[in-house]
């Protein structure tokens, strides 16, 4: 078993086998709980132990974050930037219907950077791992929101552990599903796995967030074209067990994704 502190790039690793939330690596990150506490659960992939996030309605009931000045190794941005975000996930059943987030930098009030996303219903979507990355924090224009985004073919199942994960090289994004590049052909000019985006990444100073994101409560067109933010929120709620999260400031390749993603098929 390949363990994420044996790869070079790695930025941060979490376990979470105790309370403390810190990191392993390098950075020695600690994430700090907002909302509901998170209840641990006697199953793991690392070890005996993972969390179980929850949905309240639309919102989180219980995320992690780190702000980019307590942790700004995790603050990946830049013409050149190159990341690569890697959890260990057991899904559970919800009523919530919405897209799901795991983790990465991606606050929607116009400071997105990266993020791993589960059921972006977008490009006829639903139930994929989604690669979004953004180079301008903002929405693609012409549209309320961002919809750069590469996105898996594979609905990723509930009730057993999978290793999700998403790479940016600075040319492409890609979402990976148990190690595998899980190509998806193009949807028009979007909603394909590879998917092409030069330019890399915003450099911006929003927090690393992990199972919720901050976007505003709604986006309304604004009669001329454009629309409208009003309020917030911490919603897009991921819904299971988390039993890891590493991030490398590198894009991991095929063979390396493969070794990290064999915990995922021998959980403890």
């Amino acid at each position: 078993m390949t363990s994420p502190v044996a790869l070079p790039g790695l930025v941060a690793f979490w376990d979470f086998q105790d309370d403390s939330f810190l990191a392993q690596g390098p950075s020695p990150i600690r994430l700090k709980p907002g909302g509901a506490p998170l209840e641990a659960v006697s199953e793991g992939v690392f070890g005996p132990r993972s969390l179980r996030f929850r949905a309240e309605g639309q919102l989180a009931s219980g995320y992690l974050s780190a702000t980019a000045a307590e942790a700004p190794a995790l603050n990946i941005g830049g013409p050149d930037a190159q990341v690569t975000v890697i959890a260990w996930i057991k899904r559970e059943p919800t009523a919530y219907t919405s897209c799901q987030f795991i983790a990465g930098v991606w606050n929607e009030h116009h400071r997105r950077q990266y993020g791993m996303f589960l059921n972006l219903s977008i490009w006829n979507s639903s139930q994929q791992i989604g690669a979004h990355i953004s180079s301008h924090g903002g929405p693609t224009p012409g549209h309320p929101y961002c919809m750069d985004v590469a996105i898996g073919a594979t609905p990723v199942p509930l009730d057993a552990w999978h290793c999700v994960a998403m790479t940016y090289d600075g040319q492409h994004a890609r979402a990976y599903l148990d190690g595998t590049l899980d190509v998806r052909e193009p949807q028009g000019a979007f909603g394909r796995n590879p998917f092409h985006y030069p330019g890399g990444l915003l450099k911006g100073s929003a927090d690393f967030t992990v199972g919720a994101v901050a976007r505003p409560a709604t986006v309304e067109p604004d009669g001329q074209g454009g629309f409208i933010e009003k309020g917030g929120l911490i919603t897009n709620p991921f819904t299971g067990l988390l039993g890891g999260l590493a991030l490398f400031d590198r894009a991991l390749d095929e063979p390396a994704l493969l070794a990290l993603a064999a915990p995922a098929r021998s959980p403890r």
